[in-house]
């Protein structure tokens, strides 16, 4: 899959705590609680994976992450 994301691109979170599977969000991790990311949701539970599997810390490493916000818009 393509990032959906490119350094310089500009987007609009929405404070949530819900999102659904497919959604791209703003994400805090426990273990990592001073970093922030923007991730893809891909299961209930919040359990959220980079675009590119191969180069991304993501749930698979990271665990369950805490949901600040979900993208709603995004700018070039």
């Amino acid at each position: 899959m393509a990032p959906t994301l490119k350094d310089g691109d500009v987007v609009l979170i929405r404070r949530a705590k819900r999102a659904k599977a497919g959604d791209v969000v703003l994400v805090r991790w426990p273990a990592r609680p001073h970093q922030l990311s923007i991730k893809r949701v891909e299961q209930p539970g919040y359990f959220v994976v980079g675009d590119n599997p191969f180069a991304s810390t993501d749930s698979r490493e990271l665990g369950m992450a805490e949901v600040l916000g979900v993208m709603i818009y995004k700018l070039r």
